[in-house]
């Protein structure tokens, strides 16, 4: 298969890379270079080219990465991977990168349920770090005085604007937006066919038939071509014995003839893939199951008793219902195992209209402050009750763990409380 590699995407990152290797007297090269765009449009794939073609060696990281259970790892493997690229340069005498896909899937806040843990943090601090002290890139636990070689990173993603502004700042990050120009996308898709013997003419005919698709798309139809023949292989095999026909067979694996590479045939499997598209965008089943589960909430907050505060009295002291005593002003409901405190805790954050979270860590992780989030609860949706169950269940489930209870504003997301409601024996 023939890989094309757009002049543009060449042009900008070669420059980026180079510029970050050479020695420009009074110029402030952006360590990082943020390439971000459609989803499918071959982002990765296309700097994988550019790094080949340029004989750079890239050093990987993924989103996943980003994240872990103990605080501060993703961001001690940011620098460790920085300092082996760093160490790669020295040894093989060849230009190095740190190349980082997806990176707002890993650290970015996609909506305001977006969990904001301690490593998102840090690894936003590590990123802008590096990108203030390139040569000065250090573990934890050691110092070294020795300057490292200076290395360029790539980032890649679908929505920089769901990341932490000071890190893509101008001076820290150069953005790139990648969308793939007419003569891009055929000059991809011919590759893509090279093989298959369609004609030039086919595959302009095919991009401007599907103009809105991107390059996975395109992919994905060269893949479904073959799906008759295999079918055909399923049912001449048996579909019992096609695991042992495949996998550590004595035989000859299987020969496939080259399928109909008609554009009409091209077109025809294509709005086939587009029409599954299309089922998906109009079904929507998670909107559908959200709004029957709101609708329930709704239901049950019109017939159940919810035990908020009613007006104070003039005595200073405050009513509540379902059940509740007077206790200086405090909700005990008589059945709880909660402290007052604990439930003023609870009671005030709610009644500020504030997102209640309840945090958990066991003693081992206290210690480096790893709270790991149990529930979240919104004020205006589930109230005091839901909340005062969620919190005597967590009691219960972890008695031996550190338990605090967050108020988080709704406005913008900042916390406004952390207590700390329980403490093991």
């Amino acid at each position: 298969m023939t890989y094309y590699l757009s002049p543009h995407f060449l042009d900008k990152l070669s420059i980026h890379i180079t510029k970050n290797y050479l020695n420009l007297s009074g110029v402030k090269v952006p360590l990082i270079l943020g390439i971000h765009g459609r989803k499918g449009e071959g982002k990765s794939f296309q700097c994988e080219l550019v790094f080949e073609r340029m004989g750079v060696i890239p050093v990987h990281m993924s989103a996943g990465e980003l994240e872990s259970p103990d605080a501060g790892d993703p961001a001690r493997l940011i620098r460790l991977r920085y300092r082996e690229a760093a160490d790669a340069v020295k040894v093989n005498g060849k230009m190095a990168v740190l190349m980082i896909n997806d990176i707002d899937a890993g650290m970015g806040r996609v909506d305001q349920f977006t969990q904001y843990t301690v490593n998102t943090q840090l690894v936003a601090g590590t990123l802008m770090n590096i990108a203030d002290n390139p040569t000065n890139v250090q573990l934890p636990g050691s110092y070294d005085a020795e300057p490292i070689q200076r290395i360029p990173i790539i980032v890649t993603g679908n929505d920089f604007s769901t990341l932490y502004a000071p890190l893509i700042r101008d001076g820290r990050m150069e953005k790139f937006y990648w969308e793939p120009i007419r003569d891009d996308r055929i000059g991809i898709v011919s590759g893509i066919f090279a093989s298959d013997g369609v004609t030039r003419r086919d595959i302009e005919q095919l991009v401007d038939t599907f103009p809105d698709q991107s390059i996975d798309f395109y992919s994905a139809l060269h893949s479904r071509l073959y799906d008759e023949q295999v079918r055909n292989f399923i049912q001449s095999v048996g579909i019992d014995r096609v695991s042992l026909r495949v996998v550590n067979s004595t035989e000859r694996p299987p020969e496939f003839h080259q399928p109909d590479f008609g554009l009409a045939h091209l077109i025809e499997l294509g709005h086939l893939i587009v029409r599954e598209q299309q089922r998906i965008q109009e079904l929507r089943l998670v909107q559908t199951y959200n709004q029957n589960l709101q609708q329930a909430q709704s239901i049950a907050q019109a017939t159940t008793p919810i035990a908020t505060p009613n007006p104070v009295m003039p005595n200073g002291n405050s009513d509540f219902s379902n059940g509740s005593s007077k206790s200086n002003g405090h909700a005990t409901p008589s059945n709880s195992g909660l402290s007052p405190e604990t439930l003023h805790t609870l009671q005030d954050i709610l009644r500020r209209g504030d997102r209640l979270g309840i945090e958990v860590v066991d003693p081992r992780r206290f210690r480096t402050n790893s709270w790991q989030c149990y529930s979240l609860i919104q004020a205006d949706h589930q109230g005091f009750e839901a909340a005062q169950q969620a919190l005597e269940e967590c009691f219960q489930t972890h008695s031996q763990d550190f338990i605090r209870l967050v108020g988080i504003s709704p406005n913008d997301r900042h916390r406004t409380v952390e207590t700390i409601v329980h403490r093991p024996q």
